[in-house]
């Protein structure tokens, strides 16, 4: 076999597949007055976590299966003076996976054609007779500077099968080792969301996919303890603009696995039918003087070139991915200001700070808030601090996104642009949103973008303060029944909100209905 080395980015480190961590782990035992929960949460990449581990007798850190709380509006003060923004109160510790529907086809141009080609319906021909079945359900992943399929999900696909595999592999990093790849011979790759597969698990409707021919993909070799994920990643995003209906999820079964995520559309990046929400986050592709999507060729006969790494953003620099364009974080008196190295990775459940965030807010790794096993693509697992931080605010067009009481995991993952990350913006932060990820293209087209708005919530029972509510049943509402205890509609001081019960009194009644929504 041959092993990518052409260039000295053709090692790739596959940034959707990183986080070679440099944080010193934890030895792998439960810490004496701790408890443990088991949990499947996906990391940036491939890694997985395993457990998550707390003091007893403290709640149990909040998973996205909550019930949604509605984000409460609220002027908050920035570097530059006061804003307004949409307040999340205590996101999940894990987000939602971006389940999509992925379709492969032989769809390739000649051996001397190298760039990937953006395709609006599928070209090409099916690698299996059966391709209604043949799918593989795999995630919509920003994170991933090139795409990833498992060794499984290739067979299944009919990559193998049609011999599409080169002899040459490129190199996957991961929390407790590294792992090589397949690089495929270029194909055809088509997504849609979870919506288009029937409730019988068939993927009859194909019309809605989208996405590109002519380029190489990381297939695993199989034989492996974990086999890796299937993963489409920025160099298929930066094209289109995806929209992420947090308010309808969707449940699908496929090869006896259940699969529940947001409702993913995929469009190109003009179709009017895009919702358009008013809240902006700037985002930017770096590195910087990305041109198109290319794999690196190997010569293996006269005139007759095979990829010998996969499909990436090329240009100036390579492997391109999404970054935030700046990131507030506060913990006590200490700050991180305008942080621009937060990558952007719907591929990630969790999010990340990398330690020179952490030393900047005072973090000190032997005393977390609680700890997570990590399982890398090697199958070893590892255990890494996590932290409670006070608020972290990402600066938008409209009304900025200010979280509180943010649950992050320290962990230091290699950069495309040389060193760390500041850190990874997860899809646990945008749980209660609904957004539109613009892509913008390349080469002179617009910077990409995230669009958002708060999910749409019927209001919680018991929220009655402010005038309004909040999001939040807590002392604010307490104080309001205690404010109209015993009245009536005749009564002055009448409350009608508080009324819970709407019994035309306000007794131990709407009290009870306080206490059951209490957060």
């Amino acid at each position: 076999m041959k092993k990518t080395n052409c260039y000295k980015w053709a090692r790739l480190q596959i940034i959707a597949l990183l986080i070679a961590v440099m944080v010193t782990p934890y030895a792998f035992a439960k810490k004496p007055g701790w408890q443990r929960e088991e949990v499947n949460w996906r990391m940036s990449g491939g890694g997985q976590i395993k457990g998550i581990e707390y003091p007893e007798g403290k709640k149990a850190p909040i998973s996205h299966k909550r019930a949604v709380k509605k984000p409460r509006k609220t002027p908050i003060l920035t570097p530059a003076g006061f804003a307004f923004a949409n307040v999340i109160e205590s996101p999940p510790v894990d987000g939602f996976v971006p389940w999509i529907a992925v379709s492969v086809t032989n769809a390739r141009l000649d051996s001397d054609v190298f760039d990937a080609v953006t395709e609006y319906s599928i070209t090409g021909n099916y690698l299996t007779g059966t391709p209604e079945a043949n799918y593989i359900v795999g995630i919509y992943d920003t994170g991933a500077s090139a795409h990833v399929m498992g060794n499984a999900a290739g067979n299944n696909a009919g990559i193998f099968g049609a011999d599409l595999i080169t002899s040459n592999t490129s190199v996957i990093s991961g929390v407790t080792g590294e792992v090589e790849a397949w690089v495929s011979q270029p194909i055809g790759i088509f997504i849609d969301g979870l919506g288009a597969i029937e409730p019988n698990g068939l993927l009859w409707n194909r019309s809605g996919m989208k996405g590109q021919s002519n380029v190489a993909i990381m297939v695993g070799q199989g034989g492996q303890p974990v086999d890796l994920p299937t993963a489409i990643g920025s160099p298929l995003s930066v094209y289109f603009t995806a929209v992420f209906n947090n308010e309808t999820q969707i449940t699908v079964n496929h090869d006896g696995n259940d699969f529940n995520g947001p409702d993913i559309r995929i469009y190109e990046q003009d179709d009017p039918e895009i919702p358009v929400y008013s809240n902006l986050i700037p985002l930017e592709l770096r590195p910087l003087g990305a041109t198109g999507v290319q794999y690196i060729p190997i010569l293996t006969d006269l005139f007759d070139f095979e990829p010998g790494s996969p499909s990436v953003i090329t240009g100036t620099s390579s492997q391109s991915v999404f970054f935030v364009a700046s990131v507030d974080l506060y913990e006590g008196t200490h700050s991180a200001i305008d942080k621009t190295r937060f990558m952007f990775d719907t591929g990630a459940q969790v999010s990340v700070i990398g330690s020179r965030v952490a030393a900047r807010l005072g973090l000190d790794p032997a005393e977390p808030d609680f700890e997570v096993e990590i399982q890398g693509v090697t199958g070893v697992s590892e255990m890494f601090p996590g932290f409670y931080i006070d608020t972290l605010d990402i600066p938008a067009l409209g009304d900025w996104l200010s979280l509180t009481n943010v649950p992050v995991v320290l962990l230091d993952v290699p950069s495309p642009e040389g060193g760390t990350v500041d850190g990874i913006i997860g899809m646990n932060l945008f749980a209660d949103l609904n957004f539109v990820l613009r892509g913008g293209g390349l080469f002179l087209q617009d910077d990409p973008m995230v669009e958002y708005e708060p999910i749409a919530t019927n209001p919680l029972i018991g929220d009655i303060a402010p005038p309004g509510g909040d999001g939040v049943v807590d002392y604010l509402d307490l104080a309001a029944i205690s404010q109209a205890w015993l009245t009536t509609p005749q009564s002055p001081n009448w409350n009608a909100q508080a009324d819970s019960a709407v019994d035309d009194i306000i007794d131990f009644r709407d009290y009870a209905i306080l206490a059951q929504n209490w957060e």
